[in-house]
């Protein structure tokens, strides 16, 4: 017989993990407007989105060892604790991938992104977005199917991961067009490496999503 999860605990870490999630999401928004920003030739606000960027990233972190400092020991749950441990460091992965990505733009500022890469660029982040935003869906429906254990949650939780990997795929189709590209420019060779690893990192956001839903999807058949 399963038990309602919620009952489970003083305070559900689901309730943690989606207050993790909603960081995720704001730090995704501030990202896109760092990434804008630097493209753009009259933005000088891109060194204050970075630091906004870790400054949600830094409340994510406390977030983060809350849940895991909760989690009470030597109690029942019908979804592994480990497994729980494994999804939180998925999730908390796109964090740590905007960081990099942020990052490593800001190692050589000049020339940054080529001109004739801008709206690919923008094309890309754009379509990390949408599965950073599926997943916080995921997460609130999650959040209620291990509260009742009812079937229409789940349903619509296992629909949500379908969608996120679906715009996984198509963010990795922007990715390998812009390699594509990147490689057909007449541009020196660390500008081509540079670029080449600004575009992996960006879209590793949109795998870890993937990732992620995959990891909700086995506690959900447990």
């Amino acid at each position: 017989m399963r038990f309602p999860f919620f009952k489970l605990f003083k305070t559900s870490p689901f309730e943690g993990i989606e207050e993790h999630v909603e960081k995720i999401k704001e730090c995704a928004w501030a990202f896109q407007q760092a990434i804008e920003c630097h493209i753009s030739n009259d933005c000088e606000t891109f060194n204050e989105l970075r630091m906004e960027v870790d400054r949600l990233e830094s409340e994510a972190d406390a977030i983060k060892r809350r849940i895991r400092g909760h989690l009470p020991k030597g109690t029942l749950m019908p979804v592994d604790k480990f497994q729980l441990f494994r999804y939180l460091r998925e999730q908390d992965s796109i964090l740590d991938a905007i960081e990099e990505a942020l990052d490593w733009l800001s190692f050589r500022p000049e020339p940054g992104i080529p001109s004739e890469l801008h709206k690919d660029f923008v094309l890309l982040v754009d379509a990390i977005m949408d599965p950073v935003e599926e997943l916080s869906k995921m997460v609130a429906g999650a959040r209620e199917y291990f509260k009742s254990f009812s079937e229409k949650p789940r349903t619509q939780v296992k629909e949500i991961i379908h969608n996120i990997r679906s715009f996984e795929h198509e963010a990795d189709q922007v990715e390998d067009a812009i390699k594509e590209k990147i490689f057909n420019l007449d541009i020196d060779p660390i500008t081509v490496f540079h670029n080449i690893r600004l575009a992996e990192t960006i879209g590793s956001i949109a795998d870890h999503a993937e990732n992620a839903g995959d990891m909700m999807r086995a506690m959900l058949a447990k």
